[in-house]
C-alpha cells in the first residue's frame, strides 16, 4: 500500500515535498542561526542613541525657560510656540529614549526621534544660512562652544544611527 500512495503523490500536480526555511547570507551560504555579535552591536547602538536623547531631554527639561530661549533664537516660531515646545519636547525625547531601552513602541520611538533630529538639523542649517550665530541648546552648556561643523556632524551621526536602526532586520520584540 505504501507504493500505491507514493505513486499517487507523484501523479498529483500540486504535491510538493516539505522544504526547510533558511536564510541566505551575503557570501551565498545558508544558515538558520543569527550571529549574537551582530545583535549585541545593534543593542549597543540602541542604548547609545537612547542615552543621548535621555540626557539631552533631561538637560532641557531641567531648564525649560533657557530651552525656550534657545528655540526662539532660531527666529522660526513665535514665542508662545517656542515656550510650549520647550515644555513638551524634552519629555518626548526622554520617553522615546526609554522606549528604545525597553523596546516598547520601538518603531514609533525611532520614527519620532528621526523626525526630531531631521527637523532640528534643517532648522540649524536654515539659521546658519540666514547668518544667525546661535547655540542649539541640545546638551545644555556642554554644547555651547561647539562649532557649526561639530553640531552638523553630531546631528548627521545620530540621524545615520537612527536610520540604520530603522532599516535593520532586528525583531522589535522586548527583551
Amino acid at each position: 500500500m505504501g507504493g500505491v500512495a507514493k505513486n499517487e503523490m507523484s501523479k498529483t500536480p500540486n504535491a510538493q515535498l516539505p522544504t526547510v526555511h533558511v536564510q541566505l547570507s551575503a557570501d551565498g551560504t545558508t544558515s538558520n542561526i543569527k550571529h549574537p555579535t551582530s545583535s549585541t552591536l545593534w543593542r549597543m547602538v540602541d542604548l547609545i542613541i537612547a542615552g543621548i536623547f535621555i540626557y539631552a531631554g533631561a538637560i532641557k527639561a531641567l531648564d525649560p525657560v533657557q530651552f525656550a530661549s534657545d528655540i526662539d533664537n532660531y527666529k522660526i516660531l513665535p514665542w508662545p510656540i517656542s515656550v510650549a515646545l520647550a515644555f513638551y519636547l524634552p519629555w518626548l525625547e526622554i520617553f522615546c529614549g526609554f522606549a528604545l531601552v525597553v523596546r516598547l513602541l520601538y518603531r514609533g520611538a525611532l520614527s519620532i526621534l528621526t523626525a526630531l533630529i531631521l527637523v532640528f538639523t534643517l532648522a540649524t542649517n536654515a539659521a546658519k544660512v540666514r547668518g544667525l550665530d546661535i547655540t542649539c541648546g541640545c546638551f545644555g552648556h556642554a554644547s555651547q562652544n561647539w562649532s557649526f561643523p561639530a553640531h552638523l556632524a553630531t546631528n548627521l551621526a545620530i540621524l545615520a544611527a537612527l536610520v540604520v536602526l530603522w532599516v535593520s532586520n532586528r525583531s522589535p520584540k522586548p527583551l
